[in-house]
């Protein structure tokens, strides 16, 4: 096969300064317009939402775009090179997460897409518990294939969550199931017990899906090491944003399912039969894989796992929570800011933090962060409405923040490797000086 003289393009994105950060990011040198007509560097506090790319994904894609071809379609030089680099990076993501060697790695668009190519999968009947607290892309495909499922109520703390786990399984019918559970929270950033839950699970028979979309950047993930069959994650939180996923684990429950799309690529031999035609369909990774796929994307996602990999998970788990640490600090000496939790503030978690704060409503405080400070925030319920309206307080949707009209919603702060301190630092002087004045009062 032939190989590409690759070499890493040439940076003419950032600043020739020294960086600092141990895994710069595309974005640092923009600058946001504030309300008064002045203008500051952008402070991107979401990246729970979408990460930046690293400077290292970007510049390995932007070496490889003129050496871009079909895959697994050609003979010609270019298809050649880009089936081999994509099946290097199937290979690449298969070593950062771990995978058995019988495990098969599939690339999607999404966590989305991956949990749900998953449950178009289970065989028919397979019971599904999955907490209540689970992003929508992991509490609602199943239901949505037509499997029955288990909702389990928010745990207050791990040993709870592996308790109830052991009790819902112990009442459950014979016949296959699955737990699906994050690894970490995209609404308070807690780490959720994977390993001990995917022991109680496979005990009684079931498999466990880890949604590691929150976790996988911030902390190694490992199947082998955590027991669990399934993971799935996502590209663009992942610092390679560029329309990709992938779901790795087990191959039976997925080679004896139905493709996922019905199309080139999925299919071995198609043949003419009259009036209809007859499908062989492919009994390997292909079969989930149909349509030309997303070389960049995955050569993306293989790219940001060597570059996590070499910068050494250490470090960066040191220095985010160090920041963690001052941000959460810094925000308990506000008054009236409400950190939300779901196991206690003590509990480990990543970079990512909600709260609400008496007197504004989520979405004119995340205004006024990003028109008065460059500061760019999530509002609102996270595509985690159960999890979050259950943190906010026993009335749920109706509650209200102290003085604010309106539903209660929540801000949320998160950051990654490319998070420079002094990001951290300004968010915590934007809240306490905006608490300090009072939300305006709207013009009548």
């Amino acid at each position: 096969m032939p190989t590409a003289p690759i070499a890493p393009a040439p940076n003419t994105a950032g600043c020739s300064l020294p960086h600092p950060l141990p895994l710069p990011v595309l974005g640092d040198e923009v600058r946001a317009p504030l309300a008064d007509g002045g203008e500051i560097g952008y402070a991107a506090l979401d990246y729970a939402a979408s990460a930046p790319a690293l400077r290292a994904v970007w510049d390995e894609v932007a070496a490889y775009a003129p050496y871009y071809g079909s895959v697994h379609r050609g003979a010609g030089y270019l298809s050649q090179l880009s089936t081999d680099l994509y099946e290097e990076s199937r290979a690449t993501v298969a070593a950062f997460l771990g995978c058995r060697p019988d495990d098969q790695l599939i690339f999607t668009r999404s966590t989305t897409d991956s949990l749900n190519l998953l449950a178009g999968a289970l065989p028919a009947g397979t019971q599904v518990f999955v907490f209540e607290t689970e992003h929508h892309a992991a509490l609602l495909p199943w239901a949505h294939h037509g499997h029955p499922v288990t909702y389990l109520p928010a745990p207050r703390t791990p040993g709870q969550a592996v308790a109830t786990l052991v009790n819902a399984l112990a009442d459950a019918a014979p016949g296959p199931k699955l737990l699906c559970v994050t690894g970490a929270s995209n609404v308070t950033g807690e780490l959720w017990p994977i390993a001990e839950l995917a022991t109680v699970a496979r005990r009684s028979g079931a498999r466990t899906v880890l949604d590691a979309a929150q976790l996988a950047p911030h902390r190694p993930v490992d199947i082998t090491e955590l027991g669990v069959d399934w993971v799935a994650f996502s590209g663009h939180k992942l610092y390679a944003p560029f329309g990709s996923g992938v779901l790795a684990g087990r191959p039976d429950w997925l080679r004896d399912a139905a493709p996922y799309l019905a199309g080139g690529g999925a299919s071995n031999t198609v043949t003419a039969q009259g009036g209809s035609v007859g499908v062989v369909w492919n009994d390997n990774i292909s079969r989930h894989e149909a349509g030309s796929p997303n070389v960049i994307g995955a050569f993306a996602i293989a790219a940001a796992c060597r570059a996590l990999t070499d910068a050494g998970f250490e470090q960066l788990v040191a220095r985010e929570e160090e920041l963690l640490t001052a941000l959460r600090s810094g925000l308990a000496t506000v008054p009236g800011v409400r950190q939300l939790s779901l196991f206690g503030p003590d509990a480990p978690r990543v970079s990512v933090l909600s709260f609400v704060v008496d007197g504004w409503s989520s979405e004119e405080f995340a205004k006024a962060l990003s028109e008065r400070y460059g500061i760019g925030v999530r509002d609102g319920l996270f595509c985690a409405h159960p999890l979050v309206r259950t943190l906010l307080g026993p009335e749920g949707d109706g509650a209200r923040a102290a003085g604010c009209d309106g539903p209660l919603k929540a801000i949320r702060v998160s950051f990654g490797v490319g998070t420079p301190a002094e990001h951290v630092e300004r968010v915590v002087r934007a809240v306490r000086e905006l608490v300090a004045e009072g939300q305006p009062v709207a013009a009548g």
